[in-house]
């Protein structure tokens, strides 16, 4: 078996990706297709034995579709696209036909021409000319419902399609029984239903494509994350080359600020590279010879040169990439309960209204009244009440979200959150405010604490370092000056710390080894719970900065990254639910579990990469639904991988569009709201379902002329009726969510 991602174009909604998923699915020698509508490909396993690439691509050709051959996952340019103005100008024909079919009826002047009863053949040509021009903007419609008529996949586009088609014939026919001469037809035409239904198809599809090209741009974004131009060194000489020059073997070098270009192993130099996009830790890990670096990562404080190791697809960043666009396709969906139905409801609605029209034409009526008896049939089940069930309570709920602060992106995360059986968050970023912080202060001096403050805030101010600007920016909360003019002779000792004159006092600042290198005496480090100090700072997850004046011990500070604010009851009320909690994080196990022990989380994983997190989320869903709260693009895999994936609002462009759920206001509590407006859109879902049930099981038989023989008739005019108070139905219903 092998395996290839070919670029589709041609797919504008899900119906379309639908339907070429199910078409390819049933093609000899595919053993298994996957679309994925967002990136507009389709990855595709198929029997070499039995096709080849070309031949798979015919088949999409068939489907109606045109393969641009195997995607490279490259960042595409911006098409300009037409469907904004498609919309506007349906919008404007939407008006103007709800305005002269029904313009009277509420009484709005009309002017004679366009009058039903002084002039009813202007009447219905003017209709019959703008449902014309609505059906050419809304071809792409009954294209997708014809396309999968003839591939035997029909759905609901199928079932509109039919009945716009029908609801268009007919209204011509009895536009010709006008201009003939009976003015009574005149009640008979539907042409406003057609534009009316065709205007608020294309208002979802819009929404949906545009929610499909953010996604997307993010996802390519993620390509560019690494930087264009690298220097690397070749006999002695240094020369800046574009990354696709660079090949296996090549020595590249890396200066402070500077992002690393490919995968590599570090051959000369000790730096401090931030990997927080990979790992999720929030302090840089120390390099040195030997270690590997990560394209995409950040040089904070070393010149280093490294062998480049993976270039192109296989580096790191292509690899998380490959990894979502996979973790996308594969992902198992839960079919909505609407779609489901219309897989049997559409065909056999179609057979009833064949069946009936045969029957009724075996009994000797004529050519008029077997049209009424069929077109009847498919009006009165048209899919509103049915397609309604589901996405406008999914509506009402994401708005009723939304004003709370959530928001949802796909109906599926709200189906299924009342259903989780664990909750996985990331740490950095998620749990925690996701930026280093002064936590704890040790005083060894006469000193006040804030004037010791003010002197490393100086200091650091000097520096790039992630735990310098987050001294720098915790002073300037306590609103100590900083001044650049006290600080001079600053040294900066990749490694181990820095050394300056602050008001022309010698300091130094750095870990135990430059304190040492420095024969600062560090023994007057008092006790506490009967451990050294910096030990126990070390133990609370901090990193340790000592602090010598004159070559004194004056201080030593703590720095983390701080737990966010009520993260503990939270995560209470969760369990409360009887949902597991887990976290899963690239930092440090020590770190993790203090933190998890502090906010009562109960199982902790650490130290693992974005795959491994993939993995680790995987193994979690066989115990059921799992929902996954990230911030960062190393949650991103896990984020498609979970059944729901949340991102917090000040996450990264890639996560928060990776995910089901964003949590606009960075307030974890919010996930409680979302499973209780859960478990009520569920309950509103299923009685809006049973409404339109009950609602198409009394009226197709009656529609079918079933009962003619008892005096009980339908025309279309009274189907489109009964078929309205269906949807009405639904909608109030609910309209009740708004009530939560």
């Amino acid at each position: 078996m092998k395996k290839v991602l070919l670029k589709i174009d041609g797919m504008t909604c899900s119906a379309c990706s639908n339907g070429l998923e199910k078409y390819l699915n049933k093609q000899e020698g595919i053993k298994q297709a996957s679309v994925n509508l967002v990136m507009n490909n389709a990855s595709i396993e198929y029997d070499e034995k039995l096709l080849d690439i070309p031949k798979i691509e015919k088949f999409v050709e068939k489907a109606g579709f045109e393969s641009l051959g195997i995607d490279k996952l490259e960042k595409e340019k911006k098409k300009t696209s037409y469907e904004k103005y498609k919309l506007i100008a349906l919008t404007v024909l939407a008006i103007l036909i709800l305005y002269i079919s029904m313009g009277q009826m509420i009484g709005l002047p009309i002017f004679k021409i366009i009058n039903m009863h002084d002039n009813s053949i202007s009447f219905s040509v003017v209709q019959f000319i703008l449902s014309i021009f609505a059906i050419f903007l809304g071809r792409d419609i009954l294209k997708n419902g014809y396309k999968n008529l003839i591939h035997k996949t029909p759905n609901m586009d199928t079932l509109v399609s039919l009945g716009v088609i029908s609801s268009l014939l007919y209204s011509m026919y009895n536009t010709y029984l006008i201009i003939a001469g009976d003015n009574m037809a005149v009640h008979h035409l539907y042409y406003e239903s057609i534009v009316i239904i065709l205007f608020f198809i294309k208002i979802g599809k819009y929404v949906e494509g545009k929610n499909k090209d953010k996604t997307k741009e993010a996802i390519q974004d993620l390509m560019m994350i690494t930087p264009n131009l690298a220097v690397i060194e070749k006999n002695g000489k240094q020369k800046q080359v574009t990354l696709d020059e660079i090949r296996k073997g090549d020595l590249v070098i890396c200066k402070p600020g500077e992002k690393i270009a490919v995968d590599g192993e570090i051959e000369e130099g000790i730096t401090h590279i931030d990997e927080a996009f990979i790992t999720g830790e929030s302090i840089p890990v120390k390099k040195t010879v030997g270690d590997k670096v990560i394209a995409g990562s950040i040089n904070y404080d070393g010149v280093i040169k490294y062998k480049a190791e993976k270039i192109g697809k296989e580096s790191t960043v292509s690899e998380i990439v490959r990894m979502v666009v996979e973790a996308t396709n594969t992902k198992a969906p839960i079919a909505k309960i609407a779609d489901t139905i219309s897989g049997y409801f559409v065909p056999v609605i179609i057979l009833i209204a064949i069946l009936a029209s045969i029957i009724w034409g075996i009994l000797g009526k004529d050519v008029a009244f077997i049209i009424n008896i069929f077109i009847t049939v498919l009006v009165v089940a048209c899919p509103c009440s049915l397609g309604l069930a589901t996405p406008l309570a999914i509506v009402m709920a994401s708005g009723l979200a939304s004003r709370k602060g959530i928001l949802i992106k796909s109906s599926e995360s709200l189906e299924n959150a009342h259903k989780v059986k664990t909750i996985v968050f990331d740490k950095t970023g998620t749990l925690t405010k996701g930026h280093l912080s002064i936590s704890k202060i040790y005083n060894y001096s006469d000193l006040k604490e804030d004037e010791i403050i003010k002197a490393v805030a100086n200091i650091e101010n000097n520096s790039e370092h992630p735990i310098a600007r987050g001294i720098v920016e915790y002073a300037k909360e306590k609103n100590i000056n900083i001044d650049a003019n006290t600080v001079t002779e600053f040294k900066n000792i990749p490694g181990y710390g820095i050394e300056a004159k602050y008001d022309g006092e010698k300091y130094v600042i750095g870990n135990k080894k430059l304190m040492l290198e420095n024969h600062i005496n560090i023994d007057k480090t008092v006790k506490e719970n009967e451990i050294d100090d910096d030990t126990f700072l070390e133990n609370d997850g901090n990193s340790i900065l000592f602090v010598a004046k004159e070559d004194d011990l004056i201080a030593l500070i703590g720095v983390k990254d701080i737990i966010k604010e009520n993260v503990k009851e939270i995560i209470k009320k969760i369990k409360d639910k009887h949902i597991h909690t887990v976290m899963l994080t690239g930092d440090n196990e020590k770190t993790a579990q203090a933190i998890a022990n502090i906010i009562g989380i109960e199982k902790v994983t650490a130290n693992v990469l974005p795959k491994q997190k993939a993995e680790e989320i995987t193994k979690l869903k066989e115990d059921g639904l799992v929902m996954m709260c990230g911030d960062g693009i190393n949650d991103s895999i896990s984020l498609v991988k979970a059944d729901i994936g949340i991102s917090v609002g000040n996450g990264t462009d890639i996560a928060i569009d990776s995910s089901d759920v964003v949590l606009m206001k960075d307030n974890l509590d919010k996930i409680n709201d979302l499973l209780e407006i859960s478990k009520k859109t569920m309950r509103i879902i299923k009685q809006n379902l049973f409404w339109a049930f009950f609602y198409n099981i009394c009226m197709i038989p009656i529609a079918a002329g079933i009962f003619i023989p008892l005096g009980i008739t339908m025309n279309p005019m009274f189907a489109a009726f009964s078929m309205t108070i269906s949807s009405v139905t639904v909608t109030l219903n609910s309209l009740r969510l708004k009530k939560i």
